[in-house]
């Protein structure tokens, strides 16, 4: 089986809604994409809204049936992966004709790709009988792009049965999981994020759909998203000691990017992927060394030389010369595109008063708010339905959202079970408590903003698909939360998925106006975040003062890796890169000066 991609790019995740039926849209033209698998009951309806567009019979799996959150996700990962074989079949014996499917999927391709060019002369060819040849050549190696899916690792609540017993092997990750090792997909892959969860990847070790099929051949591999180095070989190892080969270290900017953002200590994505580039191989075979043994004891096919490990990197990539540089020069084998795509409808699922909010986003308009109940960073942006509604509850004097979905229950600070600091029950407690401490006023306005700021992701990350489709709402909201990345400030209007492909390998031009560098853009986002930080800093947080001190090193040796490689990096308009870097590095010297001095 051929599983060398066709594409140089990929679609990640979007929210929860936004890539739910990415596949069905785009994987017949060969590219791959990522489904949320964590919010069952949005994957519920979605199976409701496909089975009636094959007009076949929808028979809902509800709560009342045994293991119906793993039974959910098995069952529509099976229906959209039968769907796209469908579509497959059909563009496969259509006519090579303007305007027809096989000729959407060709012209697609990038450039330098053989299936491209082999294409491109049959389509050119006065010769009967190469045509003929080549027609048959073409048809034949069609094949769709790969259903992946995502589970975040932090939203793994645990979950009961009718007398109050935890449910074994069912809490939410783990029945994702599940659920998805027991899908009819092949040459697919879960992608974890957010960080290690132990029980999570104990429980990985049990399902045998993870093993390989022979050497680099795995069914359902695994992906395992990161920020750095350390982090990869953390992970990786943890991984490795269970016979869990990790196929692909998916990198990401860690404030550059779109839905939760996780700030790094400074280091900067270019020097992360130095790192990487540098030391893929040591990486690679620490994890073959801890790996094979742990195959050999359970049984399993060994093998001499590791598995393939690929790395990829996305976080507010916005041209083609960007994506062509993490290509070729940190040996990347894959960028992945996921903001840029929110504009996209042949692509992704976004209702349309939203993707007219994204078109008309300028910089100010995303901000890394403190909006997810995680308590983990979060892109943000602002003006949609569903902040809207959020702040209509608190002018009403009842802040605060109905818990319907619990995916986010984490807070234990008023409750033995642990609730949502979305929710109406969590604000109302913390508010009566902040009423009590006697604060100043402008603390405590300080602390109720906090308070309320909260936001529910689990059905405002949802609501586009329910809206779009016109399917059954979640109930009491109707409100839709948005999680771009700020590289949405660029992309100002709605493209077919032809034109954003053409954009990415540079066969046209979508972007009106300056757009600063991903690079210095990230650089730019992070002296922000330094800033905020230091304003927050209080003289006795010595712990505080050392990481942020930290920080500012980092971001100064980050500045002086891109200055190092200008030439090789920026192939036009280098002064206004270099530029940037002294101006950013005036001021990250001067912040520092100015606090730690």
């Amino acid at each position: 089986m051929n599983n060398t991609p066709l594409h140089t790019f990929h679609i990640p995740v979007l929210g929860l809604a936004y890539t739910i039926d990415s596949p069905v849209k785009v994987a017949r033209y060969g590219i791959n994409s990522v489904v949320s698998i964590i919010e069952d009951r949005l994957i519920e309806l979605m199976r409701m809204h496909y089975y009636k567009q094959i007009n076949k019979p929808y028979i809902p799996i509800t709560p009342k049936d045994d293991d119906f959150r793993a039974r959910r996700i098995t069952d529509y990962l099976n229906l959209i992966n039968d769907i796209v074989k469908a579509q497959l079949d059909n563009l496969a014996t259509a006519a090579f004709e303007a305007g027809s499917e096989i000729c959407k999927y060709f012209d697609m391709l990038p450039d330098g790709h053989n299936l491209r060019s082999l294409y491109t002369e049959m389509m050119s060819t006065t010769d009967r009988g190469r045509r003929t040849l080549l027609d048959e050549v073409l048809r034949k190696h069609i094949r769709a792009g790969r259903i992946d899916v995502n589970i975040m690792t932090k939203v793994d609540k645990n979950n009961y049965n009718a007398h109050g017993d935890i449910l074994t092997d069912s809490s939410d990750a783990l029945a994702a999981l599940r659920g998805y090792a027991n899908s009819d997909l092949t040459n697919s892959a879960v992608i974890f994020s957010a960080g290690l969860n132990p029980r999570l990847f104990n429980y990985l070790e049990t399902l045998p759909a993870f093993h390989p099929k022979g050497w680099g051949i795995f069914d359902k591999a695994v992906v395992v998203k990161v920020s750095d180095y350390r982090s990869a070989l953390i992970q990786g190892k943890y991984l490795a000691k269970k016979g869990i080969w990790v196929s692909e270290f998916r990198i990401e900017s860690g404030l550059n990017c779109g839905g939760h953002a996780f700030a790094t200590d400074g280091s900067l994505l270019g020097p992360i992927l130095e790192e990487f580039r540098t030391r893929r191989d040591e990486l690679k075979d620490s994890l073959h060394t801890l790996y094979n043994p742990v195959m050999q004891q359970k049984g399993l096919p060994t093998f001499p030389e590791p598995h393939p490990l690929k790395i990829t990197v996305q976080g507010g990539i916005g041209t083609a010369d960007e994506a062509n540089l993490l290509l070729s020069y940190y040996d990347v084998a894959s960028t992945g595109w996921g903001t840029p795509f929110l504009l996209c409808p042949e692509a992704t699922t976004v209702d349309d008063a939203t993707i007219q909010k994204l078109c008309a986003a300028g910089e100010d308009d995303i901000v890394l708010s403190k909006n997810s109940p995680l308590g983990i960073r979060f892109n943000y942006l602002k003006g949609t339905t569903s902040e809207y509604e959020k702040l209509s509850r608190v002018r009403a004097g009842k802040p605060g959202s109905p818990c319907t979905e619990k995916h986010l229950v984490s807070n234990t600070e008023f409750t033995e079970k642990p609730i949502c600091t979305a929710s109406y029950a969590y604000q109302k407690k913390k508010i009566a408590q902040l009423n009590m401490l006697n604060l100043s006023p402008d603390e405590y306005e300080k602390q109720f903003k906090d308070v309320v700021s909260k936001e529910c992701l689990c059905v405002g990350l949802s609501n586009a698909a329910a809206m779009q489709y016109k399917l059954p709402p979640f109930k009491q909201m109707s409100g839709v939360t948005m999680c771009p990345g700020p590289n949405v400030a660029y992309f100002t209007k709605v493209v077919s998925l032809k034109e954003m492909v053409d954009y990415i390998y540079g066969r046209c031009n979508i972007v009106e106006g300056e757009r600063p560098h991903m690079f210095i853009k990230e650089l730019s986002l992070n002296i922000a975040y330094l800033k905020e930080q230091l304003q927050e800093l209080t003289s006795a947080n010595e712990k505080a003062i050392r990481e942020l001190r930290t920080f500012g090193d980092n971001l100064l040796a980050g500045i002086a890796y891109y200055r190092k490689r200008t030439s090789e990096f920026i192939k036009q308009r280098s002064d206004i890169f270099t530029e940037a870097l002294n101006h950013y590095e005036e001021e990250v010297q001067s912040l520092l000066a100015c606090k730690f001095a």
